[in-house]
């Protein structure tokens, strides 16, 4: 069960993230085509708004893997 919500976490960061990325882009050829050279800074900062979101929720997901090994590691260990 755990495991199942972890992989269904992962897709739903993608989900999120390109999201999040298609907004930062639409907006910001929204700005341009309005003339204001904001624009760019937009298309800029929502892609890398993005990309450190989802970086910091893939930090979270490895933490979890992880603490898992070591876990199984550990259990493997005391049974000898």
């Amino acid at each position: 069960m755990r495991d199942t919500i972890i992989k269904i976490f992962d897709v739903l960061i993608w989900v999120i993230g390109a999201l999040a990325a298609i907004g930062g882009i639409v907006g910001g050829i929204i700005a341009l085509a309005q003339g204001e050279v904001v624009g760019l800074a937009l298309i800029v900062g929502g892609i890398l708004y993005a990309v450190i979101i989802m970086a910091l929720f893939f930090i979270q997901i490895g933490i979890y893997y992880h603490t898992k090994r070591t876990a199984e590691a550990v259990e493997k260990l005391a049974g000898r």
